[in-house]
């Protein structure tokens, strides 16, 4: 006889776990300024990371199911990896993902918040990356942990924690090849670094941006001259700067011009967008933190969405050779540099595109003008396979049972390198994408916050589609 999975208990475990427990451990997690490698090049010195590891570790081991095993993972020069292998009773691999480094702090968090300051108000934990995504080990193992308590069989899952995803993944390609005789073939990947576009269900993402990062430096003379004597004649670096973004994007609409970075968006993701904003309307604009009367580049809804999901976009996140406002003379300065993020739809690929960028930053450069373009690790983006009937009827399921609403997909503008990554390895496999990062949440952003009701629900969700893997 089949044992049935007790929901009310589970979902009771589940709260007092995440009280007494999982909060504790994310309030000490965000108080560390674990930024990702690509802001924090001393970080193997500052030992940040080295105390986030522990933390993690340790509770890992507090929280280890009979017959699991812990690994830790490290290499020279890289940032380390944990992986929590956990036996079963079902035949098949689960791989439950997610990271412990952290974006840089950004400016703007309210007065009493911070970056590393952690703070509870209206159900909410502020603070960099528990939202994005600390929390997803603690939830994982609490997952795997009050199906255990109720004796239902699982299949063997593993646990993968990483540290650069925010650095687009750079080190997790050497590990996924060292690695490989204990990750194995997983049948069923379960990431938790996602987002939803309510709190009202479980929502999981079948699409994901690419990301090329990189910095466009402009150098027009050896040093700074007065203003006075030369602008005019000499032309401006920022000037120049902005002529060759001018080639990247159509400065009226936004529009990328590039051939190179553009699909033809398939025709089953607009369906499935059209979907989404029939149950959202209006909040997938109101979700941002707009100033005073300003409005989206667009009034579509649906061209909305598809803009930030599945079209290029530029930002320019960075500069540098511009003093502050406060302190800057009358002098023509010798170089402008950029930093720039350009967002790539998915099935693009990131080194086809980077070579793109840059010839068309780099050729006919104007004056003559010294143009210089670095690229970050580039990361590709992602579009799920086909949902299976199982994992579709069990995500259902499970969002009927614990939010009392039927589950919804949605297409994420982010960029997690993982999953593309695994889609391309393990082209057999299901993925079940989702997270915690809500309307408001602001990852990245100043008053970064967990929602934490969300947060519970989500993880009996997860444990109740690991329930349903099937035999």
């Amino acid at each position: 006889m089949i044992k049935k999975m007790n929901e009310t208990q589970l979902q009771q475990s589940i709260n007092q776990t995440w009280d007494d427990q999982i909060i504790p451990s994310l309030i000490e997690y965000i108080k560390i300024p674990n930024k990702s490698p690509s802001f924090e090049p001393d970080w193997q010195n500052l030992g940040h990371m080295d105390r986030v590891l522990d933390i993690a570790a340790d509770w890992s081991k507090t929280h280890l199911p009979e017959n699991a095993q812990i690994h830790v993972k490290r290499s020279e020069g890289r940032t380390p990896l944990l992986l929590v292998d956990i036996p079963g009773k079902k035949h098949g691999n689960v791989l439950m993902y997610g990271h412990l480094d952290k974006q840089p702090e950004m400016e703007g968090w309210s007065e009493g918040m911070g970056p590393w300051k952690p703070v509870i108000k209206d159900e909410k934990l502020y603070g960099r990356g528990g939202a994005d995504d600390g929390y997803a080990l603690f939830a994982s193992l609490t997952a795997v942990n009050v199906l255990l308590d109720q004796e239902l069989p699982l299949p063997r899952i593993l646990i993968l924690i990483e540290f650069s995803e925010e650095s687009g993944s750079p080190d997790l390609p050497h590990y996924m090849d060292s690695c490989q005789e204990i990750i194995g073939s997983p049948d069923l990947v379960i990431c938790l670094d996602s987002g939803a576009g309510d709190f009202k269900r479980l929502w999981t993402t079948t699409s994901l941006r690419g990301l090329i990062g990189g910095t466009l430096r402009v150098d027009v003379l050896k040093e700074g001259v007065h203003s006075g004597s030369s602008s005019g004649y000499v032309p401006s670096s920022f000037r120049i700067a902005r002529q060759l973004i001018s080639r990247l994007e159509d400065e009226v609409t936004g529009e990328v011009l590039l051939n190179e970075l553009k699909i033809t968006i398939p025709d089953y993701r607009v369906q499935e967008t059209e979907k989404m904003i029939s149950i959202l309307g209006k909040g997938v604009v109101e979700e941002f933190p707009w100033k005073d009367d300003m409005q989206p580049s667009t009034n579509d809804l649906l061209e909305g969405v598809l803009r930030r999901t599945w079209k290029p976009a530029l930002s320019i996140v960075g500069a540098e050779g511009l003093p502050q406002a406060s302190n800057a003379g009358n002098v023509l300065r010798p170089f402008t540099s950029l930093k720039f993020s350009m967002r790539i739809p998915p099935k693009i690929d990131p080194i086809n595109a980077q070579k793109a960028i840059k010839r068309f930053l780099t050729e006919d450069r104007p004056y003559g003008a010294k143009v210089t373009v670095d690229f970050e690790e580039g990361a590709a983006g992602w579009n799920a396979p086909k949902t299976g009937t199982w994992l579709s009827e069990a995500m259902n399921k499970a969002s009927e049972t614990f939010f009392n609403h039927p589950a919804s997909s949605i297409g994420e503008g982010g960029t997690i390198p993982f999953m593309a990554m695994l889609g391309k390895q393990f082209p057999e496999a299901q993925f079940m994408i989702t997270g915690v990062l809500g309307p408001g949440s602001n990852a990245h952003g100043p008053n970064e916050f967990l929602h934490i009701p969300y947060g519970k629900k989500l993880t009996a969700c997860v444990a109740s589609v690991m329930n349903d893997f099937p035999e």
